[in-house]
């Protein structure tokens, strides 16, 4: 038996299988992290919540931060749905990449834990490749109906890379210049990811919006003084 699915390719049945199997597991760790959190999910924990024995789990993953990474994917949704309203407020592509970066400071320092598990914690060697195959499993649950742009800025994994994605019309449109679009996606990255680490440690006592606030009066500023410079 073969079934069609998106895009035209096809499943076999042991594939059907092994995908059906994929899910319940990825699934379970979603609904243990909205119960008991990020920090407490196990690999004991999702076999149980699954309704199977740990060893099975490891057919299908090599480690729980790879289930953790999966799971912490579809926490992406509320972002992904904001976007495209938010980056259509913009009246150029750079008032649109700042729009883009608000929302997601936003919602990543809303969920750090969540955003740390997707863009910063260590997936070994690959990890490219297992955001491929999550995006052909739930690429519909994610993406619905967004732009061809947006749906490059989501799903590259590499963050520099992804926020570079959102400076190529600025150079494009000749706003920035190559090195400038380079320069303004370093510091910017670097800027989010410290803040980023700052909330997750309570290193200091800032709220979501806080955060996001002093975030992107750095970024703005950064970005203004590139425009200034024209």
């Amino acid at each position: 038996m073969i079934i069609k699915i998106r895009g035209g390719s096809q499943l076999t049945n042991k594939e059907i299988q092994m995908q059906r199997m994929w899910q319940y597991f990825v699934d379970a760790t979603v609904e243990i992290i909205d119960q008991k959190g990020i920090v407490n999910v196990t690999i004991r924990e999702i076999a149980t919540k699954a309704g199977y024995n740990s060893a099975t789990i490891y057919n299908y993953f090599q480690e729980v931060s790879h289930l953790i990474f999966f799971a912490a994917l579809k926490y992406l949704n509320k972002f992904i749905e904001e976007l495209p309203e938010r980056m259509e407020q913009g009246d150029n592509s750079l008032d649109k990449y700042l729009l883009s970066w608000e929302s997601f400071c936003k919602h990543s320092f809303e969920e750090p834990d969540i955003y740390y598990a997707i863009f910063l914690a260590d997936l070994g060697e690959k990890p490219e490749e297992l955001l491929k195959y999550y995006y052909s499993v739930y690429q519909s649950d994610l993406f619905g109906e967004v732009t061809e742009d947006i749906k490059t800025f989501i799903s590259e994994y590499n963050f520099s890379t992804r926020s570079r994605n959102a400076l190529d019309k600025s150079v494009q449109e000749g706003i920035l210049s190559k090195e400038e679009a380079a320069a303004i996606n370093e510091r910017t990255v670097l800027i989010w990811q410290g803040m980023l680490v700052t909330v997750l440690n309570n290193r200091r006592h800032l709220n979501a919006e806080e955060a996001t606030n002093k975030t992107m009066q750095h970024i703005a500023e950064i970005v203004n003084n590139y425009r200034l410079a024209k």
